[in-house]
């Protein structure tokens, strides 16, 4: 619902600032434009990376789809910086070297003014997804969208963060260039835009990079995880554990246990596999690996009152 949400918002303000653009010659409007038409383009590969990355795991992909959702994000990220940042950054230096007249500022006026609405509607629900994870793993709203395994929802809340950011910049270089005659601030205007789509490209960029190549999990996250293993009356001690996100909230786990009591080799293969398919009912372990320990290696140990937390 929040992709689909900005993908509306971002189709609607996409149209209304290319006519704006077309009708003031705005250099802050044009920017505005690629910005958005780069906000709709990117909704379309957040869409496709929820779909692949939801398919259950078979043969050929043990571990499942998840990381497609990475994958794609990272295409948005790509498209954001490209289309977005790049060409806002170049118009704006083309109108500082050859400035080019503008105006119908009230048209400018009017479609910022829609923009702003439909972007807060799109950044409200945004937050209020990525508040409701913060809320449930005791996090401020900002620290869960950028540690999030979420990758889609850490791309929309951060685009429609910038689009408000930009409507304001936007909104500041065609009120300078109305005001003093100078196409200069609005110029300026399209570089600021331009920048601030590749400072948040960037950092899409890193984070899917993070998750691609095997993002470790918090401490906290560890913690639980060795709690929900050694809740099982099966297990006496843990010695290893390795957590890695495979995708949005899905956890590869490999860990090596004592076994209590002294089991034949028969009986401790099956409680083991029942402790592994115990494991994998909660929907955030996607597969779980467990080995026997051996003698002298130390258990792990961890707070029993540590509260059970999600893959967020």
């Amino acid at each position: 619902m929040t992709v689909i949400l900005a993908f509306a918002a971002n189709l609607l303000v996409a149209a209304a600032k290319t006519v704006a653009a077309v009708l003031t010659g705005s250099a802050s409007m044009i920017a505005e434009s690629a910005h958005s038409w780069a906000d709709t383009g990117n909704q379309v590969f957040l869409l496709v990376a929820e779909r692949r990355s939801s398919k259950r795991r078979d043969a050929a992909h043990p571990m499942g789809y998840g990381r497609e959702a990475y994958v794609w994000s990272m295409f948005a990220a790509f498209g954001l910086f490209t289309a977005g940042a790049v060409v806002s950054v170049m118009h704006g230096v083309q109108q500082l070297i050859a400035p080019e007249p503008a105006g119908d500022f009230v048209v400018a006026y009017v479609v910022l003014a829609i923009a702003l609405a439909l972007e807060g509607a799109s950044f409200v629900q945004a937050f209020r997804q990525a508040h409701e994870s913060a809320q449930r793993l005791e996090r401020r709203t900002l620290e869960q969208v950028l540690m999030s395994s979420d990758p889609t929802m850490r791309a929309v809340f951060a685009e429609d963060s910038a689009a408000l950011i930009g409507l304001v910049i936007a909104f500041t270089g065609v009120f300078l260039h109305q005001l003093t005659g100078s196409p200069l601030p609005d110029a300026l205007g399209s570089i600021l835009v331009g920048i601030l789509l590749g400072v948040i490209a960037v950092v899409l960029i890193d984070r899917n990079r993070r998750f691609l190549v095997g993002q470790g999990v918090t401490p906290e996250l560890e913690k639980s995880m060795a709690i929900r293993v050694l809740e099982h009356e099966e297990i006496e001690r843990l010695t290893y554990l390795h957590l890695e996100f495979v995708g949005p909230r899905k956890l590869y786990l490999v860990a090596a246990v004592d076994i209590t009591g002294d089991l034949r080799e028969h009986d401790v293969a099956v409680a083991l596999r029942r402790v592994e398919r115990e494991l994998e009912d909660h929907e955030i372990v996607e597969e779980a690996v467990l080995t026997l320990a051996t003698p002298d290696e130390p258990a792990l140990t961890f707070e029993t009152g540590t509260r059970p937390q999600g893959a967020e």
